[in-house]
């Protein structure tokens, strides 16, 4: 009978305290005050949270309504943590931060308590159960609380979605792709870091952090979002820092992308409500103060983010929210009329795409034919995932999901890949980081699932919950296309000082100029990505420094490759010897042949643009055959030159011919690549 009573009395406890205890005089009769302060606070938190699920019901941000709200059912749970319905409140807010995780103890207690608390109990319960991945369960409580939800407006699509992320996930997670997807803990805090920005090297990144950074905090304790750079040599990041220039401001900087030679970036920036996407120019070291995009892409009458560079820079494609209608962000693209003026064209809906919900960081590929896009719309796992889209005759196919473990239950978005393809870096909020959102890198194992070397932000408070659709995507194509990232940096030849020069990219075998850019200031760096299948001749010149040339022979379909290149300058003073790397000779022969005229042109322009400069043309082989046939061919060839420069116009006393046959060689003879070296035509500065 005593052992009854003590199983009685246990169970009695039991019951009592896993039910809610109510705001209420009677259940606190000793601390009215507190009470009061409680039901105050909870009171105020209300309009602040009405607020925030009217806005994700439509769609929209929330903005800091659910900060606001959580602020104030913190207060009423420090005196009561045992009432369900503030419990189920306070994990409704959290699961619309960018810790959305930290919602999933609250929403379980409160449905322990008392699961008829809030008619979306059951809808939140099964978010709850499919962020911890377990999917049967969230179906069980999608489905319960479907059946019961009778109300005749749009939420239905919201449990539709997550009903298919489930199942979506479940699939995902029975076939993953091939890669690895490694949180960098040296970019990372405990706060938001995303946006993540990559060079085609992959050796800088830039992206956006709101941690604190000595300015003051905002209502919520939260410091404003700016842009932070790293740098890596090798396997490590080094600690971010700001970047320098008048980018970062006291309001909400947001980097979206950077062009894919780093020179230019786009960014979004909240000015009073009003967010726009803005340009930013790497002059030196600092990035200069951005200016606000045209008006058809930076409107007054909707906010635009997530600006991204086309692969010919005529375009800038960005997300444009719509206020007339509940479809969140969707993508546009605007192209320029003229690049000289930057004058854009009426910005157009890239209906392939969207889906009528949130649609948008984008990152469009340097190969032009495919496209990354983060969305919330479409056969995804939960929250953001990562869809990829290819460019088709002329139009962009419908979106594929990346797969696991790239997408995850949480918010997984922004894309920046390496120009090879074989690394990428996103944004998760996924569990196990280091708080908010973090940068992970993203490795591919290898060509089977290698997302078609699709070669970059962003903002929002976490999973807006977004589309439906009822099947799941097929598996992402893998085509790859071959690129060669040419970078270096030019110097002074001497002093190895930085050298600010132009570089001219031209298509040896049209003699056309595919693309010039001009060198950084401060560090003469520049990096380029080149496409396979050509000869390219490259052509760099600076003021009071003699021009140089190089030539790049990347056959159709070669691997990708990273060609590193330092680039010494010679002064124009008299003794400078170049070597000119673009004039071709028939086999054997002196003939010069056509793919030459566009260096000897350059070579011509020099000669009249500095009137007094006296050349030697000389011809130089390798030690390959006869020592007398090389030297009689290096003088024919030789001659050659100077004979075409005279047909220029180029004065014949300005020019003399020698040929030195093997005698000269500036690389080892021993191996193809050094005879290949030694095979040249340079001319030296014999009078100025």
């Amino acid at each position: 009978m005593k052992t009854l009573l003590v199983i009685i009395t246990l169970l009695t406890g039991f019951v009592v305290s896993a039910q809610s205890v109510d705001f209420k005089a009677a259940n606190f009769k000793d601390d009215k005050d507190g009470l009061k302060k409680a039901t105050d606070a909870i009171k105020a938190g209300e309009t602040s949270f009405q607020l925030a699920n009217d806005a994700v019901f439509a769609t929209q941000s929330p903005g800091l309504n659910y900060k606001k709200a959580l602020q104030q059912f913190e207060i009423a749970q420090k005196f009561n943590p045992n009432n369900a319905l503030n419990n189920f409140r306070i994990g409704v807010c959290h699961m619309y931060t960018t810790d959305p995780g930290n919602g999933i103890p609250f929403i379980k207690k409160a449905y322990e308590l008392d699961k008829t608390c809030d008619p979306f109990m059951e809808y939140y319960y099964g978010l709850a159960l499919q962020l911890e991945g377990k999917y049967d369960e969230a179906l069980k409580a999608y489905t319960t609380f479907e059946t019961g939800y009778k109300k005749a407006d749009e939420f239905g699509k919201f449990v539709s979605l997550h009903i298919n992320e489930c199942k979506n996930a479940k699939t995902a997670i029975a076939a993953p792709v091939r890669a690895w997807v490694d949180n960098v803990k040296e970019l990372n805090s405990a706060f938001d870091d995303y946006a993540p920005s990559i060079s085609t090297d992959g050796g800088e990144i830039i992206y956006t952090s709101n941690r604190p950074n000595g300015k003051q905090a905002n209502e919520v304790g939260e410091y404003d979002k700016d842009i932070y750079t790293s740098s890596s040599s090798g396997l490590k990041w080094a600690v971010p820092v700001a970047i320098k220039g008048g980018v970062n401001t006291t309001a909400d900087d947001v980097s979206n992308n950077i062009s894919f030679d780093g020179t230019k970036m786009l960014l979004h920036r909240d000015d009073n409500g009003q967010i726009d996407i803005y340009e930013s120019t790497l002059k030196g070291a600092s990035w200069s103060d951005p200016v606000k995009l045209h008006f058809q892409i930076s409107s007054n009458r909707a906010n635009e983010i997530y600006g991204a560079y086309s692969n010919d820079g005529w375009s800038i494609y960005f997300s444009r929210d719509n206020s007339t209608r509940s479809t969140g962000y969707d993508i546009m693209y605007s192209s320029m009329q003229s690049k000289m003026e930057k004058d854009f064209k009426a910005a157009t809906m890239l209906a392939e795409v969207n889906t009528g919900f949130n649609d948008g960081p984008i990152y469009l590929h340097i190969d032009g034919e495919t496209m990354y896009i983060a969305s919330q719309g479409r056969a995804s796992m939960g929250g953001y995932d990562i869809f990829v889209s290819k460019k088709i005759q002329g139009k962009w196919t419908a979106p594929k999901n990346m797969g696991y473990p790239i997408n995850t239950p949480y918010d997984d978005f922004f894309f920046a890949s390496t120009a090879n393809g074989k690394f990428a870096y996103i944004a998760s909020n996924r569990d196990g980081g280091q708080g908010g959102y973090d940068i992970y890198k993203v490795t591919f194992w290898g060509d089977d699932k290698l997302p078609h070397l699709e070669t970059e932000d962003y903002l929002l408070a976490s999973a807006i919950m977004p589309i439906k659709d009822n099947q799941v995507e097929a598996k992402v194509d893998v085509n790859r296309k071959s690129f060669t990232v040419f970078k270096g940096k030019t110097i002074d030849a001497i002093t190895k000082k930085a050298v600010e020069a132009q570089i001219d990219i031209i298509d040896n075998a049209t003699g056309s100029v595919i693309e010039t850019f001009t060198t950084n200031s401060a560090t003469g760096k520049f990096i380029i990505t080149l496409a396979s299948g050509k000869n390219y001749g490259i052509l760099v010149r600076a003021e009071g420094y003699l021009f140089h040339s190089e030539n790049f022979d990347i056959p159709k379909g070669a691997a990708d490759n990273l060609v590193d290149k330092t680039i010494e300058l010679k002064n124009i003073k008299i003794g400078s010897t170049i070597a000119l790397r673009n004039i071709f000779f028939d086999t054997g022969k002196s003939t010069l042949r056509p793919e030459s005229n566009s260096e000897l042109d350059r070579l011509v322009k020099l000669l009249k643009d500095v009137p007094n400069l006296k050349i030697e043309i000389s011809g130089h082989t390798d030690n390959t055959g006869s020592a007398t046939l090389n030297n009689e061919l290096s003088k024919a060839r030789a001659e050659a030159v100077v004979t075409y420069l005279k047909t220029k116009g180029i004065a014949a006393n300005r020019l003399t011919s020698e040929g030195y046959g093997s005698s000269k060689p500036v690389a080892s003879n021993d191996n193809a690549t050094g005879r290949q070296e030694n095979r040249r035509t340079e001319f030296k500065i014999t009078g100025n």
